[in-house]
């Protein structure tokens, strides 16, 4: 089975224009109507991680954005770890973590944006096991 971090891609882009040559990893951050929500996991500090996220992206580099909702409901927290510029010319792409809602997965987090991301550093290993298919996304 593959692993869907390593799965195929097409060939990567050869350039970039403007802003997107020097674009840094990027975590889009999910906080709609199941992610970043206390009723739904109580013994999570979302508000923590969002501020962890985003003192590390400063102190890193790489950047951090929220959406409203991502829509893997059952599989929240869902963060989306967007690669770098250089990442996608690597033929790194985005890599969906889901259950994202304890310490441990948040330090992975930054430690894989803080490496480069996608294309640029493997993930860890631990994090792997909480990658989930984005939707849409062919089987």
């Amino acid at each position: 089975m593959r692993s869907p971090v390593r799965a195929a891609v097409p060939a990567p882009r050869r350039s970039f224009v403007g802003a997107a040559r020097q674009r840094p990893c990027t975590l889009v951050v999910c906080r709609g109507c199941c992610c970043g929500n206390a009723r739904k996991h109580p013994g999570t500090d979302h508000v923590w991680q969002l501020e962890r996220l985003r003192a590390a992206a400063e102190e890193h580099g790489f950047e951090v954005r929220t959406t409203d909702c991502l829509g893997p409901c059952d599989q929240a927290n869902v963060i989306v770890v967007q690669p770098s510029a250089a990442g996608r010319r690597a033929g790194g792409r985005a890599v969906w973590v889901g259950f994202a809602t304890d310490d441990d997965c948040t330090q992975e987090v930054i430690d894989w944006a803080a490496a480069g991301g996608p294309g640029v550093a493997a993930p860890p290993v631990t994090l792997e096991l909480q990658v989930i298919r984005r939707p849409g996304a062919r089987k």
